[in-house]
């Protein structure tokens, strides 16, 4: 259903998965993909949304790692009990570039062209949502953070700030989603909730029992919940259309 391009951002290039709907846009949807970047579970999302009327956009935010390469492995063997403690390490390495000055404004920067791409085109009517997962759910929350005219933010498993200053800056409505085995997370989701009411933010954090973290990644058999999943994407699905 979609195709590959690339983008450009200031020198930089960098690929996105664009997948366009059949009839005409309901909107657009920026899909941020997990710590794995950009892989076919994350393309077949995209196609989801488009399949739902959305003209759907996936950047690859960490096309410049070697995140991709040990992606399909590495996802696994966290997940696995008696392989996490030898991945976690790995993990922990592939993830340095990521903390380093200036990461998160490139990346920001990226998912601005995403969104203007998205904002201008015709069909989508300036319509523009964003959906993350994981490292995609916390900036699913930046995006909301960052850019006054998005219509809707949907993170799943994402980090955010608790600080009711910060946190005024979201004029969009937000649908979040959580396992409820995923501790760290789930521990501060009180504070995030208490902040996002201080701050005024329509927000809703869906927190599903016995499941952990990406219980919506169907490539994964030691984290996938397909109940939760489902009931995910169907309030994703109804959370759009009541935002357009």
């Amino acid at each position: 259903m979609g195709k590959m391009l690339t983008l450009q951002v200031g020198g930089h290039t960098f690929p996105a998965y664009e997948a366009t709907p059949t009839k005409p846009a309901k909107g657009g949807v920026v899909v941020i993909h997990e710590v794995w970047a950009l892989n076919e579970h994350i393309k077949s999302i995209a196609d989801r949304f488009a399949a739902e009327g959305y003209y759907a956009l996936a950047p690859d935010l960490l096309s410049e790692t070697d995140v991709a390469s040990h992606a399909a492995e590495l996802q696994l063997d966290l997940f696995n009990p008696e392989k996490r403690n030898e991945a976690q390490p790995k993990l922990r390495a592939l993830m340095t570039p990521m903390q380093e000055p200036g990461f998160a404004t490139e990346t920001l920067a990226k998912l601005g062209i995403c969104f203007g791409r998205l904002y201008n085109e015709p069909s989508v009517k300036q319509c523009v949502a964003v959906c993350g997962f994981c490292f995609g759910g916390s900036y699913s929350y930046s995006m909301a953070l960052h850019e006054p005219r998005l219509k809707a933010a949907i993170p799943f498993y994402g980090h955010v700030s608790t600080d009711k200053d910060e946190l005024k800056k979201i004029t969009c409505p937000i649908l979040a989603f959580y396992g409820e085995r995923d501790e760290g997370l789930v521990a501060g989701l009180p504070s995030v909730e208490t902040g996002m009411e201080a701050a005024g933010v329509q927000y809703e954090a869906v927190v599903y029992p016995d499941c952990g973290h990406a219980f919506f990644n169907d490539t994964n058999p030691f984290a996938y919940n397909a109940t939760a999943a489902k009931d995910a994407w169907q309030r994703t699905i109804a959370f759009l259309a009541a935002h357009r």
